[in-house]
Parts: C-alpha cells; structure tokens; sequence
C-alpha cells in the first residue's frame, strides 16, 4: 500500500523514522515545486538516495575533499563516456586515483548530503510505494540506519534556518569590519571561515565568495554567519545578475539557474546554462568567468583561458580573473605568464597579500629558490598579515631547506606549528629538514604526527617507510608504504621500487613483478626498476 502526503503536514525525518521503525522496502519520493529527489529502503535502512540532476557529485565530492585530482576524474569522465556500464567510481579504482576503501567512504558521504538536502525540504508532496527498488546499474548502494542521519539532518535544518535569516540571498555583499587576528580576544576559526576570510572585501556576493573558495552553499552559509554573529563582518549590500544583463530575461533566468546548479556541484547543468546565455551574447561577463571555472575543474585548462580571455575589457581586469587566470597558467605550468597574471592581480589590489604568496608557490615550482623567499618575505611583512596561514610556512620551511638554510627552515617550521600544530604540510617539511640536520628520531615524531593530520598526508607515510627501511625494519616499512600508496596510488616511482624490492626478498617474485612494472608505469625511465626486472628475466 502506497503512502503519501504534504510535507507542510509531515516532516522528511518524521517519514524517515516511520519507515525505518517499520521496516519497510521501497522508493520514497519527494517533489518540491520542479525539485526532485528519492530514498530507497531496504528493510528499514537507507541504501540509497538522489536528488534531480546531481548525478556528477561523486567525482566533484572526490576532487573537493582531495582523494582525487581534477585530471584523474576527467580521464574518468572520458573512459566512461567510451565504455558502456561502468561506473565512474569503479574507473577511478581503475586507473589508480583512489583505493576501494576510500571510494566506498565517499560514496556514503555522497548519500548522507542528498538525505541532508532533501531534509531541508518543508513545502511539496512525498510518495512511497512499497518494494520498488532502484536500477542498479551505474550506482553503489549502502546500507545507513536512519537514525544515524535524523540527527545530523536536523541538526543542519535548525543551522540553515538560522543562517537564511543573516543571508537571505547569496547576492549579497559583505565587507570586513575587522580582522579576527586583530581582536584581543584568542578567535579559533573553522576551517571553512579561514577559506571564506581572504575574499570578504565588500566587492564579491555571497555565489563569487563560495566560487573562490571552493566550498559548498551550507558550508559558505555557516562559516559566514558565524563571521556575522562575531562582528567581524557586516552587509555592505547586493548584487544580481539584473545589472549584468541589461534586463534581458531569458539571459538573466540562464545565469540564474546555472549559478545555482554550480553551488550546487551540478557542473553539467551548470554549464548547459551558461553555454545558453553565451548564445544569446558571447561575450557575457558572468557566463564566459563561470565556465572558465567549470573548466579548470574538469581539469581543460585551454578551455578555461578561452572563456577568461573572452570577456569585456572591463570585466577581464577583475581581480579574480586575474586570479583565476594566473592559476589556470600555474596548472599548465606556464609559469612566466602566470607571474604576470599574479602582477595584474596586484596592480587591481595592492594590498592583497596571497598574491606573494602564490608568486612564491610558483617561484619553488620553476626553481628560482632566491625569488620564492623574497616573495614570502613580502607576503610575511605585509600589513594585513596578522598571522601567515599554514601555506607560508609549509613553503617557507621547503624553500629555506633547498637553499640549505637549514637552521632558519627549523625555527620557521617550529613557529608554523607553534599556530597550525596538526599541519600535515609543515610537519613533513619540517620533518624533511631534521632528517637533513641528523636529527633521525625528531623527524620521525613528526612524521607520525603527520600520519594523524586530516586528511592524513601519503608522504609522512612514506618517509615513516624510508624511516624503516635504513633502519633494517622490512615489515615496518611495508606497512607505512602500503598506507601511503593506499592514500595516494600514483604517489611516486620510488615507493613502488622499495614495495617491490621487499616482495622479492621475501621470495614473492610475481608481485615484485606487479610492483616493479607499477613503478614503470609512473616512470618510464626509473633505471633502477628496468635493471631490476631484467635481472629477473635473466635468472
């Protein structure tokens, strides 16, 4: 027997909890206006569940938490379109850009935020008809009590309901009142407001803060309000799409809906829409800066200049095209062109201070050692650096090792974790350089408190490896490189060397085999890995 209502009458969670306490089998499905979204049940638990046109936000949930690089799921995306019935989970698995383990976390975290979302649903109608399955193919199912997502959802409607009423719209615009590091009082920001902070500027709505951040609507919302209700930052006023377009409606309701299925992570749809307002004009601002972002996160990074470059004169020397611009040159490892793009940000706004320090970042990446720390210098003494983030020293601690300042990379690598004591990056860079100084042990403690960081860093695993390793410990070894290969398949040629190095000692000779053509894989030219398989070849 079918049940169904209005969710003005009855909430989700109520349903939830009905269905879950009965349990009951079938497909609950919800519409709110032209929104649509469905849960399944197995004997009471949730095993899967999806909200219209989000299809694409497993891979977009990867590249955000890091598990996975933008180019690993475009060539996901590519090998999925020309092979018919795979998943793009299993592809990932495939080509080495994550583990089974990892995949399968994520495919659950991508369930729980549809739940969270349809949760926040108060007005449309719900249906469920009994022992109606899903169609398995292209999709994982989980198996979730609903108990373990009816508090966390409530959790999240009672903190959206607040938030909506400081940022009714996301064209607002807030501007910084005062720094947290200028306040007297010891402010522990979230990690998603230290995002957010650096683009708060009294010039950007609430859609380009969360663009430039990388995060997500709930995510910007909260951090925000939190920044709102401590007084560090007020509404200076708002922006839409209105004056963007002249009035053209049709224009308008496509930048419209294509920057809600961007917060959304909803990249087709997104760009579907933004590709219908280029129609109706080229050289739209909005819709060519938007689908330059769509394409840097697919990993097309011409693409991405294209549509940057095709913007108005007046538009196109914004400083987060600018931006944008010198870290799609970055990617291409164009680096010359994006120092200029940088120069071209700073000349907008003087005083930001991030561009020193990306200008250092790409100093280290082309090698010029003397420039990077002069670059982070004048980020570290800028006047409105109150407190250098954890990127400035992880790189300030790696420049200063490889231009063998070893005593001043220490004492920069102390003072970093002295602020960001649980940072992945400083504590294997300053892990790196003890071990360069002879300090064995201290570089290991270290290390080990690396392997703890969120998200645990593949690398301090690694040297915990090489740790073991000189040292005669062969199982010890095997383990933090299984760990890190686990967190990074494509980590390096070398950990994949020693891998199989210890398979082969330990008599397995076929997976030394497997391990040794692994590192071949990832570099062709490891002389080492080639002697040692025609060592084996000849024997």
């Amino acid at each position: 027997m079918a049940i169904e209502g209005a969710l003005q009458d009855v909430s989700l969670a109520d349903i939830c909890q009905l269905l879950g306490m009965g349990g009951k089998t079938g497909c609950l499905s919800i519409t709110d206006r032209s929104n649509f979204g469905y849960i399944y049940f197995e004997k009471g638990r949730v095993i899967y569940a999806s909200v219209l046109n989000r299809k694409d936000r497993l891979g977009e949930l990867l590249v955000r938490n890091h598990a996975i690089t933008r180019k690993d799921l475009s060539t996901a995306v590519e090998r999925q379109s020309e092979t018919k019935g795979k998943k793009l989970g299993e592809l990932l698995v495939e080509i080495d850009a994550l583990s089974e383990e990892v995949l399968q976390r994520y495919i659950q975290v991508q369930i729980e935020e549809a739940v969270y979302h349809l949760f926040a649903w108060n007005q449309g109608s719900f249906h469920f008809d009994t022992g109606q399955m899903p169609d398995e193919d292209g999709i994982y199912l989980v198996s979730i009590p609903p108990e373990a997502l009816l508090m966390e959802g409530a959790r999240r409607v009672d903190e959206w309901s607040q938030v909506e009423k400081k940022i009714p719209s996301f064209d607002i615009v807030f501007q910084l009142d005062k720094h947290p590091d200028e306040s007297d009082d010891d402010v522990d920001l979230t990690k998603a407001q230290n995002k957010v902070l650096p683009f708060i500027d009294g010039v950007r709505t609430v859609h380009e803060i969360m663009d430039e951040a990388g995060l997500v609507e709930f995510e910007t919302g909260k951090a925000l309000y939190g920044l709102i209700q401590a007084g560090y930052v007020s509404r200076s006023g708002e922006r839409s799409t209105t004056e963007e377009t002249g009035g053209d409606e049709a224009l308008q309701q496509h930048l419209n809906v294509g920057i809600a299925f961007y917060r959304s992570g909803m990249l087709e749809d997104a760009a579907r829409e933004f590709e219908q307002a280029l129609a109706l004009e080229p050289e739209q601002a909005r819709a060519n800066f938007m689908m330059g972002l769509i394409a840097v996160r697919r990993g097309q990074l011409e693409d991405a200049l294209g549509h940057f470059g095709s913007m108005p004169p007046g538009a196109s020397n914004a400083y987060s095209v600018h931006r944008n611009t010198a870290l799609t040159l970055e990617l291409l490892g164009r680096y010359d062109d994006a120092l200029a793009a940088l120069d071209e940000a700073l000349v907008t706004k003087p005083t930001d201070a991030a561009v020193h320090l990306s200008r250092a970042i790409i100093h280290i990446k082309r090698g010029d050692i003397p420039l990077a720390l002069d670059a982070l210098r004048l980020y570290r003494t800028s006047p409105s650096v109150k407190k250098p983030s954890p990127q400035y020293y992880a790189y300030t601690v790696l420049a200063a090792g490889v231009s063998s300042d070893l005593d001043y990379a220490v004492a920069v690598g102390r003072e970093g974790l002295g602020h960001y004591p649980d940072s992945g990056p400083i504590l294997v860079n300053t892990g790196q350089v003890l071990e360069r100084r002879g300090e064995v042990e201290a570089a290991a403690a270290l290390y080990k408190r690396a392997t703890q960081a969120n998200p645990p860093l593949p690398q301090a695993h690694k040297n915990l490896g090489d740790h073991a390793y000189a040292h005669g410990d062969q199982e010890g070894a095997r383990a933090q490189y299984e760990k890190a290969v686990k967190l990074a398949p494509r980590l390096g040629d070398d950990v994949y060397l020693r891998l199989g190095t210890l398979a082969y000692q330990g008599n397995d000779r076929d997976v030394a085999v497997l391990l040794w053509r692994r590192a071949l894989d990832l570099n062709p030219n490891n002389q080492a890995v080639q002697a040692n398989l025609e060592m084996l070849q000849g024997e």
